[in-house]
């Protein structure tokens, strides 16, 4: 059995740092061009040499996502950019573009070449074209099922990678090609710009009757009819192994540290029960679930690799997220019966705060005594990234997670 690679997401410096510390085995990356999300800080060329030398420390491997569809007028930058990429260190580019392909190819050719999910592969003949064209993996569009991604397995060379999306934010649109956003806003989403209209409430309204407002169906609140579901499979870890995924993809470049922490812990968790009881019916522990709960997130669904988008649309009626935990501190060092924190967010004496320790079953202490920087006792922390320490013969090691479930 192939034990299948766990790919976390990082944005920007602290979150590649979560993703590290949480146990990812590869961690991709956006620099500051040709990236899907312009949104987070991403890397720029010394910064991803930075983080390429870390991770290969580690044994962890970096992908840089190449996957924009670029521009005539950005063809003359691609030369230089593909080379210091190449320069940096990283393990693959991640491309939807052909033309771009043909250029990693050419500028950057001992790099790895992995398809985006952007190129919408769902068959064997499309998967074994681009193997034949020099990929060493592919990301299947989310539109297809775990049969369809088996099928391809058994119908592609061995040494052609499988790499799927397990868990987040899944797009009202073919593989992430969407022209709405660019049509309402003037924000394209194939160029990492996306304003996420998806998520949007919508109603009908008359031309005739303007303001006046009718739902879409039969739902006092309107409807949410492009707004996708999150998709989480942690509890399915024995259907993506047996249907020959090589690689376990987490979304989410976007998202917070704390999530990338969170949501890449639990899936380490999970991975690693399996393949020390690679069962059929295997379930991870319930606090390994529990965890995918604790992050903002959108009512979870299975995407399509068990049922077609037509009968299962995966659509959620909630406009927002589920905030249901927040994080409340990070733990700097334990010592003389003292838990030494950095603030995240204000809480008090006498809150319950859980520590999540990467791999380990989460832990929970009341706080009985607050000491600021200046040794003196205080009710609250309630400034941002301020210093204390809490009372506790409890150790943690530095970067354990002190979160509080929301009131």
């Amino acid at each position: 059995m192939t034990r299948p690679e766990l790919l976390a997401p990082a944005g920007d410096r602290e979150r590649f740092d979560a993703a590290l510390s949480a146990g990812a085995d590869a961690i991709y990356v956006g620099s500051t061009l040709f990236s899907m999300r312009a949104a987070p800080k991403n890397f720029d060329a010394n910064a991803l040499r930075e983080i390429c030398e870390i991770a290969h420390k580690k044994g962890v491997k970096i992908y840089l996502t190449l996957n924009t569809v670029p521009t005539n007028a950005e063809i003359d930058m691609l030369p230089a950019y593909i080379r210091s990429s190449a320069e940096a260190g990283i393990d693959a580019f991640i491309v939807a573009d052909i033309g771009v392909l043909s250029y990693c190819k050419k500028y950057a050719p001992d790099v790895d070449i992995h398809i985006s999910t952007q190129a919408g592969i769902v068959n064997y003949l499309s998967a074994n074209e681009f193997y034949n064209l020099g990929a060493k993996r592919i990301v299947t569009a989310r539109e297809i099922s775990l049969d369809d991604i088996a099928e391809i397995r058994a119908k592609t060379p061995k040494d052609l990678e499988i790499e799927c999306f397990v868990h987040g934010a899944m797009c009202v649109s073919f593989s992430g090609r969407c022209l709405l956003s660019h049509y309402l806003v003037g924000r394209d989403a194939n160029r990492g710009a996306c304003a996420q209209p998806c998520r949007w409430e919508y109603a009908l309204v008359q031309k005739d009757r303007q303001g006046h407002y009718f739902p879409i169906d039969n739902n006092e609140n309107g409807t949410y009819i492009l707004n996708s579901k999150d998709m989480c499979m942690i509890e399915h870890i024995p259907d993506l192994v047996k249907a020959g995924i090589d690689s376990f993809k987490i979304e989410g470049r976007a998202k917070s540290a704390y999530y990338t922490a969170v949501i890449t812990n639990a899936y380490r968790a999970a991975i690693d029960g399996y393949l020390e009881n690679p069962s059929d019916d295997y379930k991870p522990e319930q606090w390994i679930i529990d965890e995918t709960r604790k992050v903002s997130y959108r009512e979870y669904g299975t995407g399509f690799f068990y049922e077609a988008p037509r009968i299962d649309a995966n659509v959620s009626y909630e406009g927002g997220y589920r905030r249901e935990w927040d994080v409340m501190a990070v733990v700097e060092k334990c010592e003389d019966g003292y838990i030494y924190i950095e603030q995240r967010n204000k809480f008090s004496l006498g809150d319950t705060l859980e520590a999540l320790e990467f791999g380990k079953k989460p832990v929970s202490f009341v706080v009985t005594e607050i000491i600021n920087a200046d040794g003196e006792k205080v009710e609250s922390a309630p400034h941002a990234m301020m210093k204390a320490r809490l009372k506790s013969d409890l150790v943690f090691p530095q970067g354990t997670l002190l979160r509080k479930q929301a009131d």
